[in-house]
């Protein structure tokens, strides 16, 4: 299993949006990445009056689409998995898996955190490696503006002990032959 990387905080602090930074910083920098979310809502993952959406109205237990680029998969659970529960229907070899949510959790994590919420850290204590914030805090970790994705990244692939790749583009070309080492 690849490292893990928590990106947590409460309702309306940013965490997707964060994500939503890490991700393309991560992903420029030849690193595979996958993504869980979290949610406490129930979500339609198909659209109404698809076949996999009829299968699964038909009383499927799992429902797997694939497609030329993607695959997708749901599954019926009798109560909310735990993260490892989880992580073990993911499929495929990455190199970090961003999740977010599961704050209760002691692996790594990121919290968001935002001033005008006038809350306190959700997940202080062991595992917390920094927080992303708009306000200086006593956290007893390193924090991040908002949108500072790059340092971000930086803490964690040092923290995470990601191994380094090449850009992408580099890569593709070696791939192609038109770089020598």
């Amino acid at each position: 299993m690849p490292p893990i990387l928590c990106v947590v905080g409460r309702s309306g602090t940013g965490k997707t949006t964060l994500m939503e930074k890490l991700v393309p910083v991560l992903k420029g920098r030849g690193y595979r990445i996958a993504v869980v979310k979290h949610t406490h809502k129930e979500v339609e993952w198909d659209a109404p009056g698809k076949d996999s959406w009829r299968m699964a109205r038909a009383g499927s237990d799992a429902v797997l689409l694939c497609s030329g680029s993607r695959i997708m998969t749901t599954s019926v659970v009798s109560r909310p998995p735990a993260l490892d529960e989880v992580l073990s229907h993911l499929v495929g070899e990455f190199d970090l898996v961003l999740v977010e949510g599961f704050h209760q959790t002691m692996l790594p994590r990121i919290e968001v955190h935002r001033r005008e919420l006038r809350q306190p850290l959700r997940s202080p204590g062991p595992g917390l490696l920094a927080v992303a914030t708009d306000e200086p805090l006593e956290a007893g970790v390193p924090q991040f503006a908002l949108d500072d994705a790059a340092g971000i990244v930086d803490l964690i692939v040092r923290d995470l002990r990601i191994l380094p790749r090449k850009p992408v583009a580099e890569a593709e070309a070696l791939i192609a032959g038109s770089i020598r080492l």
